[in-house]
């Protein structure tokens, strides 16, 4: 596939070098790398270290707010310093407006995991733009989500949303003017700078979609009682040291 613009992954969850060379083979410039409960500075330090002069990895954070019942996802790229999961979504967004973060919405109205229309619309001066397509989505996820997103008029995007190494690249958002670090990609993001979004399609972009479906599965069985009943707290648990008690008054748990 070719693509015009600085083409970017805008979320996945997986890095290591099979996933840096598969970036490449579908023509990436870049990848957006913010893993399920992993602290800011850790992911800083892989970005880093798998970055080269032909991918640049930026760090993000998928913030989980709200008790386990209802959750919603918030994507923040270019935070000055951590913000913890298990926070108030209030909590969240004003931290994320303070630092002047860019604010997307990944999977909006999903399962029980997303901000709905009522979130978005309440937050929509602090929000940058909406996921409109991922893999892990079906149809009418991505019918709901453009509608949302033309109700409240936000910039949209897509992502890979890659729980696995082979859907990386699959989706993709390429922007007009290339981006030096994460400092220009929040910019872009904030100043809905001029994109096009693309992905993937065919049998071999349905199988990937079949797969991380698979692993979706996997995630919220097997994965969530690990996480919840044998690893104990978790490092983004408000309660952690590295978050000297800033956030006590917005935590959930």
């Amino acid at each position: 596939m070719q693509r015009e613009g600085y083409a970017v992954d805008m979320h996945v969850k997986v890095l290591d070098e099979r996933v840096v060379e598969r970036a490449k083979e579908r023509g990436l410039d870049a990848l957006v790398y913010a893993p399920h409960f992993t602290r800011l500075p850790e992911i800083r330090s892989r970005a880093a270290a798998f970055s080269d002069d032909e991918l640049t990895v930026f760090p993000a954070r998928e913030l989980f707010t709200g008790a386990w019942q209802e959750r919603r996802h918030v994507l923040a790229i270019g935070l000055d310093e951590p913000v913890p999961d298990f926070i108030t979504l209030e909590g969240a967004m004003t931290e994320l407006e303070r630092q002047g973060a860019a604010v997307l919405v990944p999977h909006p109205g999903y399962l029980n995991v997303s901000m709905g229309l009522e979130d978005i619309e309440r937050y929509r001066d602090i929000i940058d733009a909406v996921e409109i397509y991922n893999p892990k989505q079906l149809s009418y996820h991505w019918d709901r989500a453009r509608a949302f997103a033309e109700r409240t008029g936000h910039e949209t995007f897509v992502s890979s949303y890659a729980h696995l190494r082979g859907t990386v690249g699959e989706v993709s958002v390429a922007f007009d003017e290339g981006l030096d670090d994460v400092t220009a990609l929040t910019r872009a993001l904030k100043t809905d700078a001029k994109r096009t979004l693309i992905h993937r399609d065919g049998p071999s972009h349905a199988l990937r979609r079949a797969l991380e479906w698979a692993h979706l599965g996997f995630e919220n069985t097997w994965g969530k009682f690990d996480r919840l009943m044998l690893q104990g707290t978790e490092p983004t648990h408000p309660d952690h040291v590295a978050y000297d008690d800033r956030f006590d008054d917005v935590k959930v748990y």
